[in-house]
């Protein structure tokens, strides 16, 4: 089962357009990145903390479905939820959201899990975490208390 979505308000940055007038296409992964750190950061365990803890949390699969572009100046949302949790890895999924000039983002999704805004950008990244040393490491061992965390977050207990 998957965790109740985040929402990130950003507004879109002129470096963030190429000349087309349009947001660059890797820009999103960008975003889903800022997505993850402040759905963690949110949780209350910032992700500085998870590297003070000796672990690295590489991204290991993505995939973006681009639906409609962002431009300069756009409100946008970004939205973030944990889809799946082992002791080795991670999965998110994410949306980039438009929303309106005087929308008001809220802080997570409706109670019907409705997200506000123009569906822009949709896909996730896959995770495995790792020691310092680059070997795989089970959460569940290395940091106990993170690993229940993130299974309660993501609706396993």
């Amino acid at each position: 089962m998957a965790s109740h979505w985040h929402l990130f308000p950003l507004r879109v940055r002129y470096q963030e357009t190429d000349r087309m007038d349009v947001v660059f296409y890797a820009n999103y992964v960008t975003w889903f990145e800022i997505g993850r750190t402040e759905f963690i950061r949110h949780a209350g365990w910032p992700y500085r903390k998870v590297e003070d803890a000796g672990l690295l949390l590489p991204v290991v699969d993505l995939n973006v479905r681009y639906e409609q572009p962002a431009r300069y100046d756009d409100r946008i949302v970004i939205c973030t939820r944990l889809r799946e949790v082992s002791p080795l890895r991670l999965n998110f999924d994410s949306q980039v959201r438009l929303i309106g000039e005087d929308e008001q983002p809220p802080a997570a999704a409706d109670a019907d899990g409705q997200l506000p805004g123009r569906l822009l950008a949709a896909g996730g990244t896959g995770h495995v975490w790792l020691n310092r040393d680059w070997k795989p490491t089970r959460l569940d061992r290395a940091a106990p208390e993170l690993y229940a965390l993130l299974r309660r977050l993501a609706g396993g207990g």
